[in-house]
């Protein structure tokens, strides 16, 4: 005979039991948990952005009120581009000048008793405006120079002036571009000993010369241009006299 189960079918238990509910449970529960972690993403992404935001509301606040410090500064800062600009413009000045007041100074002070000018001559560069230009040993020297024009005692005396000037603070070197006594042969002397038709040589024993005193340690100025000429009147020195007596004259001739 076939055996026949009498057991009610929802109280049956084992493998051939048969799914109270069915799948739905498992369906709901995982669309559930599907929904749980939708929620969990969106509340960190929400979280995230949020934090973000506070972030650049904060970056933002300290950008503008950084903005706004550099704008108070910014007129310190103009006003030390001023006066960077201005001590650049007055130290460019400062080193373009040359102090023709010392240099005379010094000069009158070493300048002998036996030597006296007829002509002096100060520029601030050989291509100077109302310089005495740019010929001779003046322009072999870019830099500040002076130009003397005179008469001495004798070569003697030319020599020790000559010295004299390279005492000067700032000179470099002195150049002799003329000194010579008078041409007798010519009678640019007169035999009398008075004098001729012109110059300082009153004397046949008196030296005339032309020197250039070079500063060449001293800067060139950027723009062309003298700072100031000298021009020493004509027989203008401290000693403006010769001897007159005869006797003095051949002692200073010997």
């Amino acid at each position: 005979m076939r055996p026949v189960n009498l057991i009610p079918a929802d109280l049956r238990h084992g493998q051939h039991s048969p799914m109270r509910t069915g799948a739905l449970p498992y369906l709901v529960v995982g669309v559930l948990v599907a929904l749980l972690a939708a929620v969990a993403l969106l509340v960190t992404a929400n979280s995230q952005v949020s934090e973000r935001e506070s972030e650049l509301a904060k970056v933002e606040r300290e950008d503008k009120a950084a903005e706004a410090q550099a704008n108070r500064l910014a007129a310190y800062t103009q006003f030390q581009l001023v006066h960077e600009q201005r001590l650049a413009t007055v130290t460019s000045l400062a080193d373009s000048r040359f102090d023709w007041e010392r240099v005379m100074r010094e000069l009158a002070l070493v300048l002998p008793g036996d030597v006296w000018l007829s002509e002096l001559n100060a520029s601030a560069s050989a291509d100077a405006e109302g310089g005495a230009g740019s010929g001779g040993l003046r322009g072999g020297v870019p830099g500040p120079a002076l130009e003397i024009n005179g008469c001495a005692t004798g070569q003697e005396a030319v020599a020790g002036f000559v010295t004299s000037l390279e005492d000067i603070d700032g000179v470099t070197r002195v150049g002799v571009e003329e000194s010579a006594l008078p041409d007798q042969e010519n009678g640019s002397v007169s035999g009398g000993g008075e004098e001729a038709s012109g110059g300082c040589q009153t004397r046949d024993f008196i030296a005339e010369f032309k020197l250039t005193v070079a500063f060449d340690a001293a800067p060139v100025p950027a723009v062309g241009g003298a700072e100031g000429e000298v021009t020493a009147a004509e027989g203008e020195s401290t000693e403006e006299t010769v001897p007159e007596s005869e006797g003095e004259t051949e002692t200073a001739a010997e």
